[in-house]
């Protein structure tokens, strides 16, 4: 039986010392640096043709050019090329500290993250020029360097005698990213459509949602037992694998062309995730903005998983469908919140400032809410309003730039504590 922990927070380990000399040896003094800043620069780099075809479609400028259906490359940029920068950073920051090791050196980041960069460059570039071998090549530097970082994680996900539900969790689902941009690496090669399906399919269920129901399992209860008092932190070992079974679910049968048909599995999710947020105290957490922004982001899980079963059943019944309202509330609700208030700590913390949530970071994560409720409701409504299409996609990107400009020159600049890393 699954019994409740008491967490306590861990006294952080010191990471080595940065090598000297000016912003490079900074920027990889501790493995967070490079990859957040590369995921904030591509987000927004990504977000600015997108809010340009939304302008397009709304009949207000001319619309770019794309090699490729917009939507797919859309798809490709969020699973593969934003979210896992910050996905990386933060595994190759916190993974060994969850199963007792030294902190990784920075610079052991940096070939995969000269790898990961240039192979979206490349990619970006063959998407300019109409070149499909640039894109595939592009997307093969992309997956060395996606290969380089399992391999660095390897050792410590799979460390002798240490627990593994979260770290294996985690590599697995990083595992089946790898097979995804295999995936699109033949469709880039070939053009069958049925390769960038998967592809798709892969990103979002076997990729980004596992590893995002993995690390809120892990770090939501941690960060409210430091931040609230008489808090009995619950973190059932079932309950995280019940969600990562919804997804394998989901995924196989998206994978497959008849995502309808995952609506058990998807309710099953939605009361698994409505359940933890309850159990782990999302009313109190309100008291304390930076652990509320956490809370609140995982609070979306439920509400896709509920929005997919009920798709499902819709689409089965022959009655109707929600459209993409259950993919926008898991990948801009859950994921993107999730990521803005995660990353925000790791920022926060890791370069020596007092964890505390400022108005701007607040206002933030709150205006990247009202987007992702713009963005459900676009598809809830009847006709699939362009007009709050093309407004959530304008808001995502006003956000991203902000943050952008409140965070990476954090990155670029020394602890404020003094301290290395």
């Amino acid at each position: 039986m699954d019994k409740p922990l008491r967490l306590q927070p861990r006294p952080s380990e010191p990471a080595p010392p940065p090598a000297a000399g000016p912003a490079g040896p900074i920027l990889f003094a501790a493995p967070h640096r490079a990859m957040f800043l590369a995921g904030m620069l591509q987000a927004v780099l990504v977000f600015l043709p997108w809010s340009w075809e939304m302008l397009a479609r709304s009949g207000l400028v001319a619309g770019p050019a794309w090699p490729w259906p917009p939507g797919w490359v859309h798809g490709l940029w969020a699973s593969y090329g934003v979210f896992p920068f910050f996905v990386f950073g933060f595994l190759l920051t916190a993974m060994p500290r969850w199963q007792g090791l030294p902190d990784t050196p920075g610079a052991a980041a940096r070939p995969a993250w000269l790898l990961l960069c240039a192979g979206w460059l490349l990619f970006d570039g063959g998407l300019l020029v109409d070149q499909a071998g640039l894109r595939a090549g592009g997307l093969t530097l992309v997956l060395a360097g996606w290969v380089l970082a399992l391999g660095r994680l390897y050792p410590v996900a799979f460390k002798p005698g240490a627990a593994r539900l979260h770290p294996a969790s985690a590599w697995l689902a990083l595992a089946a990213g790898a097979a995804g941009l295999l995936a699109w690496i033949g469709y880039a090669l070939s053009g069958t459509p049925a390769l960038a399906r998967a592809g798709i399919a892969v990103g979002l269920w076997w990729l980004l949602a596992p590893l995002f129901m993995v690390v809120s399992h892990r770090m939501i209860p941690f960060f409210s037992a430091s931040a609230l008092p008489r808090y009995e932190a619950i973190r059932p070992d079932s309950a995280l694998m019940a969600l990562l079974a919804a997804s394998f679910i989901h995924g196989a049968c998206a994978a497959a062309d008849h995502a309808a048909w995952a609506w058990p599995a998807d309710l099953a999710g939605a009361a698994t995730a409505f359940w933890l947020s309850i159990r782990w105290q999302l009313r109190r957490s309100l008291a304390v903005p930076l652990l509320a922004m956490l809370h609140l982001g995982f609070l979306w899980l439920g509400v896709a998983w509920l929005l997919g079963g009920v798709n499902g059943l819709l689409q089965v019944s022959g009655l109707g469908t929600l459209g993409l309202a259950p993919q926008h509330a898991l990948t801009v609700g859950f994921f993107a919140s999730m990521s803005l208030a995660m990353v925000s700590r790791v920022s926060l913390g890791h370069s020596g400032r007092p964890l505390v949530a400022d108005t701007l970071t607040w206002r933030l994560a709150l205006g990247l809410h009202a987007v992702a409720g713009l963005r459900v409701l676009a598809e809830l409504l009847p006709g699939t309003p362009q007009l709050l299409l093309t407004l959530s996609s304008l808001g995502w990107l006003a956000v991203c730039m902000t943050w952008a400009v409140r965070l990476v020159p954090v990155y670029l600049k020394a602890r404020a504590d003094g301290r290395p890393g």
